[in-house]
């Protein structure tokens, strides 16, 4: 460990969804030639990036402007985000030989069938949305809260999903360097250790915070679903604990799944992302443990957002599950962006490994927590990842503030979609719906109601999940 490692006694995860590193952060650095303030090299997008359409059209990369229709909403629709669609995006097929290379040059072409098929199913698509809409690009003038930290703190330029594919699998290996064989959001609840119960066999503490309702995470894996309430709560429990100074070591944060919420999933509101990540910012950095912290801010996957750099295929798999669709987890997924935050690190970082050598990928925050409490990997896949200790490289903290004046932006506009709720909020409900809860007719688990709006789904999860941590509180 370098001793600034040695001095971090809390590690915070937010984690919010679905965007690519080129759509969030392409142009953080375009402006200085993609070299960042200390003369580190960027991989940046150079603003002639370009993919074709169906019609054989070049489409370029473009900067979003903060006056363009739905413009916090962007691209104006949900890509395809699965294996399949990822494979389209990365190599223009649905089947991959093991032998191909990446070009990056279908996100076009998908989101043309995506808008066609979501049109016809009735899902949500913003009016004015197009194609070309996928190679759209939030300027640093648009996101001042996540650009303002990449170039206070450190930007990871090559940092990967675990998995070329959608949510649960990669938070599963976000949380459990696993995904035990699965590439679809099918499977909502694994059997396999996570890095709760590595932390809970070392006596070491940790949390996990839902938003506005409990969290989503604590109902998949058992090492969680069993742990004492004491684990759980909600982001002002969160903001308590900073204040307070009482923060555990690891602490894990989702966003609000609702389509109102502020997860960033497209095509939410990515503004109301922005003062989220913001307060995060500012609950740990007016606390008392500052100085002693390190925050990763980072995406699940990248949502069919385009990025223009090919994945790397030197990926360990992480256990001998055979993969669904005859995936060997041999791959990663798309760049996603990812921030280090901490006043031991400084400014102007671009944080990568050597070229050859394995890339960042979700299981990275594992490898860290694992190297900084000495845990036992979980599996193959963290037990490669590189760490990120090295990117603390200051004897003594800084006092300044990368966020000091800037105004957090706001879309100006209520949520223009329906209020359908979420797909991360169904996959929760239904997780609700399987708990050990007596229903008034004495069944044991009870049939997930349809939900008409996102509300009415949110306090249905509140509501089982009540009951159910009443009727735990009994039995202890």
């Amino acid at each position: 460990m370098t001793a600034p490692f040695e001095t971090i006694e809390h590690i915070v995860v937010l984690m919010l969804e679905n965007r690519s590193f080129d759509h969030m952060l392409g142009f953080l650095y375009a402006a200085e030639g993609n070299r960042s303030p200390i003369g580190q090299a960027f991989e940046g997008l150079a603003g002639n990036e370009k993919n074709t359409d169906s019609a054989g059209r070049d489409v370029t990369v473009f900067r979003i402007a903060s006056t363009d229709q739905n413009a916090y909403f962007m691209p104006g629709a949900d890509p395809g985000e699965g294996y399949i669609a990822t494979n389209l995006q990365l190599f223009g097929t649905s089947t991959v030989p093991s032998t191909a290379t990446p070009t990056n040059a279908g996100f076009v072409e998908d989101f043309e069938n995506t808008l066609q098929w979501e049109g016809s199913e009735g899902w949500s698509i913003l009016p004015g949305t197009i194609a070309s809409n996928i190679m759209g690009v939030l300027t640093p003038d648009m996101l001042p809260v996540l650009s303002g930290l990449a170039r206070g703190y450190a930007v990871c330029d090559h940092w990967y999903a675990s998995a070329p594919t959608e949510t649960m699998p990669n938070r599963a290996f976000a949380c459990a360097a696993t995904s035990q064989g699965h590439m679809d959001d099918g499977t909502k609840t694994f059997t396999c250790p996570s890095i709760f119960g590595r932390l809970t066999d070392a006596r070491q503490s940790w949390a996990i915070y839902g938003y506005d309702t409990p969290p989503l995470t604590r109902h998949n894996f058992p090492d969680v679903t069993n742990a004492p309430e004491l684990h759980f709560g909600l982001f002002s429990d969160f903001q308590a604990s900073a204040a307070a100074g009482k923060l555990p070591a690891f602490t894990f944060l989702e966003p609000s799944w609702s389509p109102t919420g502020n997860s960033q999933h497209p095509n939410y509101d990515v503004a109301l992302g922005e003062q989220f990540i913001y307060d995060v910012y500012q609950a740990l950095s007016k606390g008392p443990g500052w100085n002693q912290t390190l925050l990763f801010v980072t995406y699940d996957e990248h949502g069919g957002c385009y990025d223009h750099v090919a994945p790397p295929s030197n990926a360990v798999p992480p256990d001998d599950l055979a993969g669904e669709f005859g995936f060997d987890f041999r791959r990663f997924g798309v760049r996603v962006p990812t921030l280090l935050v901490s006043p031991l690190i400084e400014a102007g970082t671009v944080f990568r490994v050597p070229d050859g050598a394995m890339p960042f990928d979700h299981t990275s925050i594992l490898k860290t927590v694992e190297q900084r409490w000495r845990l036992q990997s979980l599996t193959a896949r963290d037990a490669a990842a590189p760490d990120v200790s090295a990117v603390l490289t200051l004897a003594t903290p800084r006092t300044d503030d990368p966020l000091e004046g800037v105004t957090v932006p706001t879309s100006g506009t209520t949520y223009p979609g329906r209020d359908t709720p979420s797909h991360l909020q169904l996959i929760q409900a239904e997780l609700v719906s399987q708990l050990p809860i007596e229903d008034a007719q004495g069944h044991m688990h009870a049939r997930m109601p349809s939900f008409t709006t996102s509300e009415a789904c949110a306090r249905y999860i509140r509501a089982g999940t009540a009951a159910w941590q009443a009727k735990r509180q009994k039995q202890d």
